[in-house]
């Protein structure tokens, strides 16, 4: 009741209500553009590779996409180019020093961020090429015919889906400004959402144990929720004192406050970015002649299948949770600040010594989270592994279609429920600006 109380007071105030307008509006614009299809599509192919089971990939892809791939339209590779470029300055910038320079200068976020966007164009241009290249090799046809042979085809097909690409990140970057949310997680949370019904129908339909699906189904979907809910906003406080200070006749300071250390302080970005990686040697191996070493690329990572897919996802999404935490804790200079306004950690000498307290205690319940979300990223593997010990007959490795985890992934669920979860932050902190209840309390 709260909850509607506060969205009926967001709604009510002019502001609140033309920036959730404005990212509803996006987000339709988004929805059209995903479905006008590149020219040249070969729809009976594309039909037959998404019915088939080397959907694994091209799941990832639609994910990405905000649902786009399914009609492989003019924004088919979605928001990933600028996910890749993203990850590529994230990894540059610690090791190469004039870019850490750079950094560290005033407005040089906004350096950093321009030369993303300026990545983003070779990484969509290669993603193209690449994605037409593994569709075409997975489905056995290609999915649009003179790809690589009509030289005006193949030109107009790289420049409309690289447009597309960059219009879809600025509508993302839309949203950010004027809208509510992060503008990029909420196009890939309306694309989840829009094909969860589609894909719960399939999974019933499809499968002779709907039954059996569909209590594995809520199942995972409700202890997944009860956890991503306990893990991001499970909080680890750490104690502050403030040394008082006389001037005159008055005393300041003295106070005690905490700093809050979350358990997963960087929501699900390691997964979406984990998640980029292992889609990219696919990619990557159809730009080459085939071999025996691209067949087995193409079948572990594009069909996502065996031991070595899985491994390396949890490995990469563990990875990346630590590498996102150790920079947050880097770039707040929590040690620096607390010093510099007069805090110490009561126990531990301030300077160098509470900066390595601070790391020491983030490392501990970062493992906590990066061990979480390892878990939930894997957890279509493990179904799949179940279902092939109860039901060998029907179940086959990396049928997706018939895999009640992959109705909205693990990797979906946190998505959805870390893009719910900030937006309604994002709300109730305008609504607390104007004295309104805020949704949690």
């Amino acid at each position: 009741m709260q909850t509607i109380d506060a969205l009926r007071n967001a709604w009510r105030l002019p502001d609140l209500r033309n920036k959730l307008l404005l990212t509803g509006l996006i987000l339709v614009i988004y929805q059209f553009a995903a479905h006008v299809p590149v020219i040249g599509v070969n729809r009976a192919a594309l039909t037959s590779l998404l019915n088939s089971q080397a959907g694994g990939l091209v799941g990832v892809l639609n994910l990405l996409s905000g649902g786009a791939v399914r009609n492989f339209s003019v924004i088919a590779m979605g928001v990933y180019p600028y996910i890749t470029a993203s990850i590529i300055f994230q990894l540059l910038v610690p090791i190469i020093p004039s870019l850490e320079a750079i950094q560290r200068e005033p407005g040089g976020q906004e350096k950093i961020q321009r030369y993303t966007y300026y990545l983003a164009i070779p990484m969509a241009i290669l993603q193209a090429v690449g994605q037409i290249a593994v569709f075409s090799t997975l489905g056995g046809q290609p999915i649009i015919p003179g790809f690589g042979q009509d030289p005006m085809l193949t030109l107009t097909v790289i420049v409309t889906m690289t447009a597309g690409t960059m219009f879809a990140i600025w509508l993302g970057d839309l949203i950010t400004e004027q809208g509510i949310g992060n503008g990029l997680s909420i196009i890939i949370f309306a694309g989840i959402v829009a094909s969860a019904p589609q894909n719960l129908a399939n999974l019933l339909g499809s499968s002779t144990q709907p039954i059996y699906n569909l209590i594995l189904f809520l199942i995972i979907t409700l202890v997944s929720v009860v956890g991503i809910v306990i893990i991001q906003e499970g909080v680890r406080r750490v104690p502050v004192q403030y040394g008082k200070r006389v001037r005159g006749r008055k005393q300041y300071g003295g106070a005690s406050s905490h700093i809050p250390l979350r358990v997963n302080p960087v929501g699900m970005i390691p997964l979406i970015f984990a998640q980029a990686i292992t889609a990219f040697p696919a990619i990557i191996v159809s730009l080459f002649p085939d071999g025996g070493l691209g067949q087995s690329i193409t079948q572990t990572f594009g069909n996502h299948q065996g031991l070595l897919y899985w491994g390396t996802f949890f490995l990469l999404t563990v990875g990346f949770t630590f590498f996102y935490a150790e920079t947050m804790i880097a770039n707040q200079n929590l040690a620096e600040n607390l010093q510099r306004q007069g805090g110490f950690i009561p126990g531990i000498r301030p300077g160098k010594r509470t900066h390595e307290y601070i790391l020491r205690v983030s490392r501990r319940i970062t493992l906590v989270g990066a061990l979480f979300l390892g878990l939930i990223a894997v957890v279509p593997g493990i179904v799949d592994l179940l279902n092939r010990l109860l039901f060998p007959t029907e179940f086959v490795a990396g049928a997706s279609s018939l895999n009640a985890a992959s109705v909205l992934s693990g990797s979906g669920l946190i998505i959805v429920v870390g893009v719910v979860i900030d937006t309604m932050r994002q709300l109730e902190a305008q609504l607390v600006m104007r004295n309104y209840e805020g949704f949690m309390r």
